[in-house]
């Protein structure tokens, strides 16, 4: 597979910049001590890298398959190790995405967080550094040393700004859940390292390099083996049915900043688009019966569950799990529909996700509880909060003109073409998902004033202002002019369903 460097297309390293500038912010915050000046020069900070990003997306080549803004530099030669970072159609947008959900983290938590605000905004930038790695490493080490990196941050907020009582439970939970994935995620890298050394044209020679292993042939019984490592691993980071007790815990137990990054962050999802359908194509194929069967019981799992939850954020929870499983049913088609709309869709979660915490951290911090039992009345004494939360609950059922609805659409476009009658059942998420979505708005917002703190609580702030403006506009936007976002992913997708079955359809965006 072919790439197009850094040099040519935007004259310097674009993405090494992009992982340098929150560790540049970081070293600045670590000699302030005036809260107000820390968190303007951490905003400006990530709003630099937010401008990057869309800098990068602006001079992105739509139309080609291979790898972009690519730089390489040897790391361990003797191992076939090397510092390369580049974006394609599948990872190109996730960089502003995370870049995004930085900058709405920060100004959410402009006055919610005051224990140790220095250490906190430095922890949410080395999870966006490390996080950006991981959606740009083409090395695969590289890769799972970013993997491993976004514990640290994401254990430390979920323990020290927790609201919980159970935080620090949660947090032990949530690392020794990705330990284990880690343990067959890298078991399943090596042997793909090592089965490259007989590939033809290796020369005996280890090589970790996606673009190299992507054109090597793996052995049938080798892809099965790596199949299962990395599926298990991805499958817990996602977190996919019935790998998901971790997740309910860690978004009640820890801070809405990282609830957002847990559940807008696909990244399980990412990896098996980044490395599983591409390096063991034939392996997915076989056993994507198995994906589908799971996908189909996450949908209805998860939306059941989140259908009798009365916390909003377990609610969320489960919705997660159930719109995961959408996703997977829509990669198990094989086909282009399917592809598109999954990386659509985890698209969509970044924003719809991040929109719905933020409603339930607003109304958390003016009530005390995201309990439903302890809502009712809101819309009369917050109407912007109100319509932000309308905006986020039509995107999360999928209507037509939000976000949420083209992802969803291919991805059952492509699931009936796959499998057929099966994947009738995963529309009964539509259903499901307006149940408990229209249930927790009608009773968070409307009805009767269930407490007397409704009475006194104050409408969105302008920073909230600016946040749910940018999250609302980007809902309804994407929701009329989907092709924005398709046409980035047309060309990978292509060469994706080429590699599981050359018959397959072309993709939708082209």
């Amino acid at each position: 597979m072919s790439e197009i460097t850094a040099a040519e297309q935007a004259g310097f390293p674009i993405l090494s910049m992009l992982m340098l500038l929150p560790v540049v912010t970081m070293v600045a915050l670590g000699f302030m001590r005036q809260d107000r000046a820390l968190r303007r020069v951490a905003l400006a900070g990530a709003v630099a890298v937010l401008g990057l990003s869309l800098l990068l997306t602006a001079g992105f080549q739509k139309g080609i398959a291979g790898f972009q803004f690519a730089e390489q530099v040897p790391w361990v030669e003797s191992m076939g190790l090397s510092y390369h970072l580049a974006v394609d159609g599948v990872s190109v947008l996730f960089v502003p995405l995370t870049a995004l959900l930085v900058v709405v983290v920060m100004l959410s938590s402009w006055t919610a967080v005051r224990y140790q605000p220095k250490a906190y905004l430095m922890a949410v930038l080395a999870f966006e550094t490390a996080a950006i790695g991981v959606f740009i490493a083409v090395d695969l080490i590289l890769f799972f040393v970013f993997w491993e990196l976004m514990l640290i941050p994401t254990y430390v907020l979920i323990k020290v700004w927790g609201d919980g009582p159970q935080r620090g439970r949660a947090a032990m939970r949530y690392v020794l859940s990705m330990l284990f994935g880690s343990a067959a995620l890298l078991a399943g890298f090596i042997l793909l390292g090592v089965s490259y050394r007989s590939a033809p044209g290796s020369g005996g020679a280890l090589s970790f390099d996606l673009v190299a292993l992507m054109d090597s042939p793996v052995p049938l019984g080798t892809q099965t083996a790596v199949f299962f490592l990395l599926a298990f691993a991805f499958a817990l980071k996602a977190p996919m049915f019935p790998f998901h007790a971790w997740l309910p815990a860690a978004l009640l137990e820890g801070p809405i900043g990282m609830a957002v990054f847990l559940a807008g962050l696909k990244m399980g999802v990412f990896g098996f688009v980044r490395f599983v359908l591409p390096l063991v194509p034939e392996a997915f194929a076989a056993w994507s019966w198995l994906v589908a069967v799971l996908g189909i019981a996450a949908v209805l799992y998860g939306a059941l569950i989140a259908l009798v939850q009365s916390d909003l954020r377990r609610l969320l929870a489960f919705a997660s799990v159930s719109h995961v499983g959408l996703a997977m049913l829509g990669l198990s088609s094989l086909n282009a529909p399917g592809l598109q709309g999954a990386l659509f869709l985890i698209v969509n979660l970044g924003l719809v996700s991040t929109a719905m915490l933020l409603v339930a951290g607003f109304v958390h911090q003016r009530v005390g509880s995201s309990d439903l039992a302890a809502l009712g009345g809101l819309a009369q004494r917050t109407p912007a909060l109100a319509t932000f939360a309308l905006i986020a609950c039509l995107g999360a059922v999928t209507l037509p003109g939000t976000s949420g609805f083209p992802g969803e659409f291919l991805v059952l476009l492509g699931a009936f073409r796959a499998h057929g009658w099966p994947a009738a059942i995963a529309v009964t998420t539509v259903i499901l998902a307006a149940a408990y979505v229209l249930v927790f708005f009608e009773h968070a917002f409307h009805g009767r004033i269930r407490s007397t703190v409704v009475e006194t609580v104050t409408d969105l702030r302008p920073r909230e202002t600016v946040t749910a403006s940018i999250l609302g506009i980007a809902i309804v936007a994407f929701g009329f002019f989907p092709a924005a976002l398709l046409t980035y992913s047309s060309a990978s997708v292509d060469d994706l369903v080429g590699r599981l079955n050359p018959a397959s359809s072309v993709a939708v965006g082209d």
